[in-house]
């Protein structure tokens, strides 16, 4: 499967007279392209705050570096503006991450993640929903480095306009197709369920027979699905009854 990248115009935006420029030419568009970046954390209950936000079209990718010049104002609005469409992967949590910088209340953000299964995807990362959808792959090999940097690597501002051109490319490929009807996107995840309960039993199976112990038959997902309604059944027998008992 081939490697891509962005390959247009890639703007890194650190200082706040450059500030003005970029947004004039992000309010002139329609659908941009949306992700984010931050320092990772190999601690567990550590975040860091959002270091980048990169913004993308077909020809051309802001880099703002928020560690260098906080969320302005007027980058704030872009993300207000109900005209403009903003498109992302995981949205709600890029989203936060930039109000938590400076606070402005969202219009018209797209997440791709919220789309995909109407169109018989039901992978959610990037690379894998970019590779189903155009048979080419994109490299996340700069993902865990540390963007809080005083200055962006070249490795590391081609993976990050990447990351929001494809997310753009994504959603303007979705709606160039047919979304299932409901029931076919019910049947797909279902099937789905059935193909992962069964990878599961596979590997439990495995392991019984490794200590010497022949795997009980293995239950179909009607069969798992009958056994849940009634352990939820009974659990909410048991409850009412308490609550008979205590009332008395």
């Amino acid at each position: 499967m081939p490697v891509v990248a962005f390959e247009g115009e890639v703007i890194v935006v650190d200082r706040e007279e450059q500030v003005a420029d970029a947004v004039a030419y992000l309010k002139q568009q329609r659908v941009l392209g949306v992700d984010t970046e931050a320092r990772p954390s190999f601690q567990r209950g550590i975040h860091y705050p959002t270091a980048l936000v990169q913004i993308a079209t077909h020809e051309r990718c802001y880099l703002f570096r928020l560690t260098h010049i906080g969320m302005p104002e007027a980058l704030a609005q872009v993300f207000a503006d109900p005209k403009i469409c903003k498109v992302g992967l995981a949205f709600k949590d890029d989203i936060n991450g930039l109000r938590r910088r400076h606070d402005f209340t969202p219009a018209n953000c797209v997440d791709v993640q919220s789309m995909v299964a109407q169109y018989g995807i039901l992978d959610m990362g990037l690379q894998k929903i970019f590779a189903i959808c155009f048979n080419k792959k994109i490299s996340k090999a700069q993902q865990l480095t540390n963007w809080e940097n005083s200055h962006l690597t070249p490795e590391q501002a081609r993976y990050a306009s990447t990351d929001a051109w494809a997310t753009l490319l994504i959603y303007e490929d979705l709606l160039a197709h047919e979304p299932l009807r409901q029931e076919e996107v019910i049947a797909l995840k279902r099937k789905d369920k059935e193909r992962m309960i069964e990878h599961q039993q596979e590997i439990q199976d495995q392991r019984l027979r490794e200590q010497g112990i022949e795997p009980p038959p293995h239950l179909t997902l009607e069969e798992r699905e009958a056994k849940q309604a009634e352990k939820r059944r009974e659990a909410r027998k048991r409850k009412r009854h308490k609550k008979r008992t205590k009332d008395k």
